[in-house]
């Protein structure tokens, strides 16, 4: 079983709960960027302002102690691992995103959305000491889950993988990682969600929830019980979200279902069949420059259903440098362009694995998981800087209204295919060693075909039509193929009673090939699409590191007491989305110089990002206080970024390694019980990161980033939680303070601080008729109507106010939630 496995185990069986080349300007044509939410330099606005596209896109148990963390006695080893167990999930409100939990309960985590569930996959940022969600190892029940943000290339997010409510608890390695935790993208941190296993008792669970903004969730699970003298049992569940967007046109709508078959082989291992289906469909929130924001108010958003607006922004946006009248001062002509007729996204997912346990020997245990992940998606919308060519030419007209259409649906068709394997081998070896080894491989295909679909002289389309290929004109088709192997060994010896050193390293590679297989970029100009410059490349990057060490001492003493450190170092793995995007195989090269010389060149050059990351900490705990201080730091190697070189008047563009940046942080975190039922914890946490890089060209002008801290991330957060128990009922209360956040890298502008509270009630009625546990809660999110910026999606501008990536939070919502199980 591996340290993460163990932990969750333990909880669940009773312990405490706790190149070189710019691309040319396309004369007024300005496209968005696919990027994920990794604050790595952007591809910066070359000197005549072009811009790359991106698409528009509970159970109460009465004195069941509930704090964040794990009775030493419980744990191999508890280290720097934080535990999220089923009781503090229960506190929320039903369906929240796990990261969003983890976040409110974890010192030094963060996560921000557009909505209440979290469920925004565009919108969600999470970070964990500096780290982004893409930078994080996650699993599920040991299957591999990729990155978790936005676009799922390689991987499926967990509120498509997963109900929550079948999630039996998380973990959050906040240290250097976890060598047993499988991921070509680790940096730091490692993320394991464990599903609940069916019951023995034949029965089930149902829940439904209203909130604002029509939303409900319908939750149902049947367990089969055991079925027979091996142990036969199931169970299957179903739930279902919807909620109208709470500002503009549209809605959120989430169908999940799960099953997961368990059999005992004897009493020597079981296997374990697991299928989770996921399919979500959004209007997506408008991202707005700061500037938007405050000038236009929380509730700006997309400008439908105003069609005639529409079209006279887009044609402003594409053929002018002007704003239409009445916006001068107010908004700039790229915040014009930024505001579009809509944008929608649909993802659809399916997981399936089977697990194999066996104990092979009296000391020798094997975990075998064979998984395969097919991802469908359609992300996209509104298109400003392209024309729909059926209607001519667009022109001003003298009413102040636009003949023709100059704008197209354009809607981004993925699709990825994932299968792989895990094998993990368990030895207790002899003078208290036990070691652990395992390896996975994994093989993905992912094809991104872009297309056009024209808008109609009067109206527009349907945001949730089928997309259908006969009905579209393919601007570009970009697909990949990517071969994953990591290997690791590792060795725990306690050393004595308490005390365990842990030793090993992990070796991984990646090698990916592909680029751009269709480019009709050309055809679509001539035919009067208006179509703007792509950068087609194809070719191979591989990513390997032979060594990956790992260290982690952990010593429980004098009974409350404990001492842990732990060291390693790391490496992601290339990114790799479209042509359009930032990275190896997107945005580079101009009309001039191909792409593919400049792909050519960079991947002599490159070389892939590595982190080495350190943590001491210490951790006191009793019956009546929990406390923990950590203190991190991380030095960050090959920093890859696309910057921009040369004069103003003759602007390049390079993807290269810009340096490091290095990391200091600490969380200090207590908790107090003064009374049966009732906790308090309080928490603090500080990340000073700065780059270190001394030059980088932006526009032709050379810039320091030496000194200036990370964005996106906050400097200071603060966490308060009070929790009360008394009889059936059960007060929940949590706040949180998160500081200012650099939305450059030059650091002159920033995100605003912000609080935000949460409240909670609950009442259990215990039994009634054939229903058993049946609870009523109430939750309050953002309590207060905090007006603040959450999600950030995509790169940070070296200076200015420029880039639209930013996301406006929820307003204040309520939510009441019955349920019962029989």
């Amino acid at each position: 079983m591996t340290t993460s496995s163990a932990i969750i185990a333990a909880i669940c069986l009773g312990g405490t709960p706790f190149g070189v080349y710019a691309a040319d300007k396309p004369h007024k044509h300005r496209t968005r960027t696919h990027s994920s939410n990794q604050p790595t330099p952007p591809a910066p606005t070359p000197s005549s302002g072009a811009r790359t596209p991106r698409p528009r896109r509970t159970s109460l148990e009465a004195g069941a102690g509930e704090a964040i963390s794990v009775s030493a006695s419980r744990v191999r080893s508890r280290g720097a691992e934080v535990a999220v167990t089923r009781q503090v999930m229960d506190r929320f409100v039903a369906g929240t995103n796990p990261m969003q939990i983890l976040a409110l309960t974890t010192p030094g985590a963060n996560f921000t959305s557009t909505d209440a569930f979290g469920l925004d996959t565009y919108a969600n940022t999470l970070f964990v000491r500096g780290f982004t969600q893409n930078q994080i190892g996650a699993m599920l029940d040991g299957i591999p889950l990729g990155t978790q943000g936005f676009l799922n290339i390689n991987g499926v997010s967990i509120t498509q993988a997963m109900i929550q409510d079948d999630i039996a608890g998380m973990t959050m390695s906040q240290g250097a990682g976890a060598l047993d935790s499988f991921s070509a993208q680790n940096l730091g941190g490692a993320m394991t969600y464990v599903s609940s296993d069916p019951k023995d008792k034949a029965g089930g669970k149902i829940s439904q929830t209203f909130g604002s903004y029509a939303a409900y969730r319908t939750y149902g699970r049947v367990d089969s019980g055991v079925l027979n003298a091996t142990g036969t049992k199931f169970y299957a569940s179903f739930a279902r979200t919807n909620t109208d967007l709470w500002k503009g046109y549209g809605y959120q709508s989430e169908l999940q279902a799960n099953a997961k078959f368990v059999q005992p082989i004897g009493d020597r291992g079981r296997v374990t069949a697991f299928f989770g289906y996921g399919n979500f469909t959004q209007g997506n929130y408008l991202t707005l420059t700061k500037n938007m924001w405050e000038k236009m108010g929380r509730n700006t958003t997309y400008l439908k259903p105003d069609y005639e607006t529409a079209k006279l922004w887009a044609y402003y946006a594409q053929y002018t440098s002007d704003v239409p009248p009445g916006y001068q001062g107010i908004l700039s002509n790229d915040e014009i362009g930024d505001y579009a007729w809509d944008a929608s996204q649909l993802q659809r997912t399916y997981l399936s694995a089977v697990t194999g346990h066996f104990d092979l020997l009296k000391n020798v245990t094997s975990d075998t998981v064979a998984y395969g992940n097919v991802n469908s998606a359609i992300y996209g919308g509104t298109n400003n800087f392209v024309t729909s060519p059926s209607y001519g030419t667009p022109e001003l007209l003298p009413n102040g209204t636009v003949s023709g259409v100059p704008m197209a649906l354009g809607m981004s068709h993925a699709q990825t295919r994932r299968i792989g394997f895990t094998q993990k081998v368990s030895i207790e070896a002899p003078h208290n060693n036990h070691i652990e080894t395992g390896l996975w491989y994994e093989n993905n295909y992912f094809n991104y075909p872009a297309r056009l679909y024209e808008d109609y002289l009067n109206s527009a389309h349907n945001w949730l039509s089928d997309f259908k290929q006969s009905q579209a004109h393919t601007w570009y088709v970009d697909s990949f193929n990517t071969n994953t192997f990591q290997f690791f060994l590792q060795d725990r010896w306690t050393i004595m009673p308490g005390m365990t050193l842990l030793a090993g390293f992990k070796s991984l590679t990646q090698t990916t090939h592909g680029g751009t297989k269709v480019d009709n970029t050309a055809q679509l100009g001539a035919e009067g699409w208006n179509t703007y410059y792509r950068h087609p490349v194809n070719g191979t990057m591989a990513a390997s590191a032979a060594f990956l060490p790992h260290f982690n001492w952990d010593w429980h003493f004098l009974r409350h007491h404990e001492l842990y450190w732990d060291i390693a170092e790391n490496m992601r793995a290339y990114d790799y989305f479209t042509q359009t995007s930032s990275g190896p195989w997107g945005g580079l090269g101009n009309s001039s110089h191909p792409a593919q010389e400049v792909f050519d060149a960079n991947r002599k050059l490159l070389r892939p990002e590595r982190t080495w990351n350190y943590v001491i900490g210490y951790r006191y705990d009793s019956v009546f206080f929990t406390g923990t201080a950590d203190f991190y730091h991380t030095d960050y190697y090959n920093r890859l970024a696309t910057i921009t070189q040369g004069t103003s008047a003759n602007a390049t563009t390079a993807y290269l390694n810009v340096g490091r940046e290095t990391m200091n942080g600490a969380d200090v975190m207590g908790t107090i019980r003064p009374l049966k039922g009732l906790e308090i914890t309080n928490s603090f946490s500080w990340n000073d990161a700065e780059y270190q890089s001394r030059s980088i060209n932006y526009g032709g002008k050379p810039y320091s980033l030496k000194g200036k801290h990370q964005v996106y991330y906050p400097k200071y957060m603060y966490k308060a939680n009070l929790n009360y128990l008394y009889h059936h009922a059960m007060f929940n209360f949590n706040v949180n303070y998160v500081s200012s956040r650099p939305m450059t890298f030059l650091n002159d502008e920033y995100i605003p601080s912000y609080w935000v509270a949460n409240l909670g009630l609950t009442y259990d009625f215990g039994k009634i008729g054939f229903a058993r546990n049946l609870k009523a809660s109430f939750q309050i999110t953002n309590l207060f109507d905090a007006n603040y910026i959450g999600g950030v999606y995509g790169a940070a501008s070296v200076s200015g106010d420029d880039n639209a990536n930013l996301f406006v939070a929820a307003p204040r919502e309520y939510y009441g939630t019955i349920s019962a199980e029989f």
